[in-house]
This record gives C-alpha cells, sequence and structure tokens, in this order.
C-alpha cells in the first residue's frame, strides 16, 4: 500500500437502471418507458440511458431525455439524427397517453420543451365539419 493508499476506499460502480427509491407513480412511468425503443440501437430509452428526469404531477408527466448528436458535421447524420429523436419523442408521447396522462411535456438535456402533448390541444386541433 503506498502512502495515499489508505485514502482509497472500494470501488464503487453505480447501479443500472432506476433507482429503487422512486415514488409509485414515478416507476410506473419509468416501466411504460422502457416499451419505447430506440430505432438507431434496438435498444429502450431507459437502458440506454436517454431518460436522466421525470416529474409526474397528477395527470401531467414531464420527461427530460438526453437527445446530444454525436456527429454534428455530418448533414446526413444530422437528417438520421433528427427522424430518431422525432420517433423517440412520437412514441414516449403515445406510451405515456395511453397510461393516461392528459399533459404531456418532453425536454431536452439542456431545458427545452421538444415536444408536447395535452387533451386540450389535441380537441382543439380536431378538423371541424360544418353540416349544411
Amino acid at each position: 500500500m503506498g502512502l495515499f493508499g489508505i485514502f482509497k476506499g472500494p470501488k464503487r460502480r453505480p447501479k443500472k437502471g432506476p433507482r429503487e427509491d422512486l415514488p409509485p407513480e414515478v416507476m410506473a412511468v419509468v416501466e411504460r418507458l422502457k416499451s419505447v425503443i430506440d430505432p438507431e440501437t434496438g435498444l429502450d430509452i431507459i437502458d440506454e440511458g436517454l431518460v436522466y428526469g421525470l416529474t409526474v404531477e397528477g395527470k401531467l408527466v414531464q420527461v427530460f431525455l438526453l437527445l446530444a448528436r454525436s456527429t454534428p458535421e455530418c448533414h446526413f447524420c444530422q437528417t438520421i439524427a433528427v427522424n430518431v429523436q422525432r420517433r423517440i419523442l412520437k412514441d414516449a408521447i403515445e406510451v405515456l397517453r395511453k397510461q393516461g396522462f392528459e399533459k404531456i411535456e418532453l425536454y431536452n438535456e439542456i431545458g427545452l420543451l421538444l415536444e408536447d402533448w395535452s387533451v386540450e390541444k389535441e380537441v382543439s386541433e380536431r378538423p371541424r365539419v360544418q353540416v349544411s
């Protein structure tokens, strides 16, 4: 043991997956988001580490995602990345809608709103048919 060996404790590795002390409503959302698959890697967005934050308040859910692009100089790669991100966002909203949330907000790593959905928004955007 060297001079500074006494200060080194046992190496700890972080556990994979979500924390075990999450509230039940948050854990239920985490479990549902495991069904959202990244089409590029084939992994779910929880195990892939794309979800780094989650807030559940009644019928509102806010999900914070890490969707940084790895190859910003390649325009073709950017197009693929944007399409992959759109698919992940669409699938996440669909999964959370089916779970009964009335307002869903998806944010990126710097807190910008990427996508949102609400019951009110869906009702107001429905095409209206006029009967004469």
